[in-house]
C-alpha cells in the first residue's frame, strides 16, 4: 500500500474496473465506493479518469492502462499488486465498438475491436487471476451485450466479440471455480445516457422498436450495472458462476 492509500473497506478489499472514468464503468466505481471497497479506476484518458477521481473520493484511485497496448497489462498488473498487495474483484469493462456496413469492415478495424474487447480481456484477467489463485479467492465481471443475445445490425466486430466474452465467461468459470474465483458477465440492455437519448430521439422509429420489445418500458440507468456488478462481487452471489446475467428490462426476452 503507498502512503497515499486510503484505509481499505469492505473487509480490505481492492477491485480494478477498466473504463471506469466514464459511463457503466464510474457507475461501477460508484457502487464499489460506496460500499467501501477500494477501486483502481483504469484507462486511456488521464484527464478523465483524474476528473472521475475527484468525484469519488479517497477510496478511488486513477490508474491509466491501454488495455488495447496488450504487452502493458503484465506491468500494470504488477503495479497494482506492488501498490495494493493484492486484487479482490476485476471488472472488464473497457470496450469499444463501431457501426458500419458489413461489407465496409476492414480486417484491421474488425481486429482492432477484438483487441479490446477479447483479447485484453482475456490478457487483463490471466494477469490478476495469477495473483488469486495464491489466494484461492477472487472475483472476475466481463461486461457483455445484448449483442451477444440476438442479432444487431452494422456490429458485426462487437457483436462477435461480446459472444466470445459470454463464452469466455463459461470456460473462465469452470476452470477456476474450483479454485476459489467466481467469473460472471453482465449484459446491459438500452441504458440511458445524453447519447442513446438523443439516438433515439432522433430516430422514432429506432425508439418504438426498443421500447416495443422492452417489456417493462423504459431504458434502465448506468446505476443498475452497478448494482448488478456489486451483487455479483458480494457474497450474496456466492453461489453464482458462470452466468450472463441480463440487466435489460427483458429486453432479451421481449417480443
Amino acid at each position: 500500500m503507498n502512503e497515499n492509500s486510503s484505509p481499505l473497506g469492505d473487509g480490505g478489499k481492492i477491485a480494478i474496473v477498466t473504463g471506469g472514468g466514464s459511463g457503466l464503468g464510474f457507475a461501477i466505481a460508484t457502487k464499489f465506493i460506496q460500499q467501501g471497497i477500494t477501486t483502481i479506476i483504469a484507462g486511456r484518458d488521464k484527464e478523465k479518469l483524474n476528473n472521475a477521481k475527484e468525484k469519488l473520493g479517497d477510496l478511488c484511485h486513477a490508474m491509466p492502462c491501454d488495455v488495447s497496448d496488450l504487452s502493458s497489462i503484465p506491468a500494470f498488473v504488477e503495479e497494482v499488486i506492488t501498490q495494493f498487495g493484492k486484487v479482490d474483484i476485476l471488472v472488464n469493462n473497457a470496450g469499444i465498438n463501431m457501426k458500419k456496413e458489413f461489407t465496409e469492415v476492414s480486417d484491421e478495424e474488425f481486429q482492432a475491436i477484438l483487441t479490446t474487447n477479447v483479447t485484453a480481456v482475456f490478457a487483463l484477467s490471466r494477469e490478476v487471476v495469477k495473483h488469486m489463485l495464491a489466494k484461492a479467492t477472487g472475483n472476475i465481471i466481463h461486461i457483455s451485450s445484448m449483442a451477444a443475445q440476438y442479432g444487431l445490425p452494422k456490429v458485426i466486430a462487437y457483436s462477435a466479440s461480446k459472444t466470445a466474452i459470454d463464452g469466455m465467461t463459461r470456460a473462465m468459470a469452470v476452470e477456476l471455480s474450483p479454485k476459489g474465483i467466481r467469473v460472471n458477465a453482465i449484459a446491459p440492455g438500452f441504458i440511458y445516457s445524453a447519447m442513446t437519448d438523443k439516438a433515439l430521439n432522433s430516430d422514432p422509429e429506432r425508439k418504438a422498436k426498443v421500447f416495443g420489445r422492452t417489456p417493462m418500458g423504459y431504458m434502465g440507468h448506468p446505476e443498475d450495472i452497478g448494482e448488478a456488478a456489486y451483487f455479483l462481487a458480494s457474497d450474496a452471489a456466492k453461489y453464482i458462476t458462470g452466468v450472463v446475467l441480463p440487466v435489460d428490462g427483458g429486453n432479451s426476452i421481449g417480443f
